[in-house]
């Protein structure tokens, strides 16, 4: 019920599909709560790249300026959250270790009463992070998608993207 979006790539190395939701209606500024969650795996943890969360609208989400989202680099299985602002990032690294075709649960949570961007993994206890890189002077827009790592097709397949800013 509800069915799963399934992403999937031409089997040339560096072929990618991003998606990003049509403009940028998702201002965090820290004065208000937001919340990110989704579900989602992918073909093959270590010969891929992914991201998913929240950035600007840029042509190459890999590489964007600002945005608070999970992402993996290939060549590793490490899944790793970023904080950026006008290209400064807070990151931390390897918070997930991914695993082929297996699905993962990422949030991040944003609490105006603290300094902190408060992360999970599976549903785990949430950890802070500083806000110090919250990128404040932009709205942005719910970001994914993979890029292969080989010359072999790879898939994303989203469960659910929930995105949620308080008014």
């Amino acid at each position: 019920a509800g069915g799963q979006l399934l992403l999937t790539n031409a089997a040339g190395d560096n072929d990618l599909d991003f998606l990003q939701l049509k403009g940028e209606s998702f201002l965090i500024d820290g004065s208000k709560r937001a919340y990110f969650s989704a579900r989602f795996k992918v073909s093959d943890a270590t010969q891929s790249d992914f991201v998913m969360g929240l950035q600007i609208t840029d042509t190459s989400p890999l590489a964007v300026s600002d945005g608070i989202f999970f992402i993996k680099d290939d060549g590793d299985t490490n899944l790793d959250f970023i904080v950026e602002k006008d290209g400064t990032s807070t990151d931390t690294t390897a918070i997930h270790t991914m695993v082929d075709d297996t699905f993962v649960t990422v949030a991040f949570f944003i609490d105006p009463d603290t300094a902190l961007v408060h992360y999970s993994v599976n549903n785990a206890e949430p950890v802070g992070v500083v806000n110090t890189n919250l990128p404040d002077d932009e709205e942005l827009t719910v970001s994914f998608g993979i890029q292969n790592g080989e010359a072999a097709a790879k898939t994303m397949t989203i469960d659910y993207v929930t995105a949620i800013v308080e008014r």
